[in-house]
């Protein structure tokens, strides 16, 4: 069963956003990594792209296949997180603690578009 955590936003592309003030962590769900299988590369914008909500901002490739990243919120991206050039696998170990950016959000009310916890955990079950 999935890991599904309360508190943040989730994208039916299977990304979630984890607010922290004007910020959005971004990075694939525990449903997400685990139908990708052994994670060996992730592909990040640079510092200062901008991303838009339900648009492409990198790529996710496992063993198995390739998966584009889609945001689930529009802003410009202030972090990238590092530590996955060399360790690409520690989105497998815990994606919710290894996310891939950090972006400044523009635009909160995007946020009303997403899916909370439990109706996010309710659509996995239904696919």
């Amino acid at each position: 069963m999935a890991k599904v955590i309360e508190g943040l936003y989730y994208a039916e592309t299977h990304e979630y956003v984890r607010i922290e003030g004007e910020y959005g962590y971004i990075g694939i769900t525990d449903y997400a990594q685990n139908a990708l299988g052994t994670v060996v590369y992730v592909d990040m914008p640079e510092i200062d792209d901008e991303v838009e909500a339900g648009e492409e901002f990198g790529a996710v490739e496992s063993v198995k296949a390739a998966s584009d990243l889609i945001s689930p919120v529009s802003g410009v991206v202030v972090e990238v997180n590092d530590a996955l050039a060399d360790n690409p696998e520690l989105v497998n170990a815990d994606p919710y603690a290894n996310w891939i950016i950090k972006v400044e959000l523009s635009d909160n009310a995007e946020l009303d578009n997403l899916l909370s916890a439990e109706d996010y955990d309710s659509f996995c079950k239904e696919s």
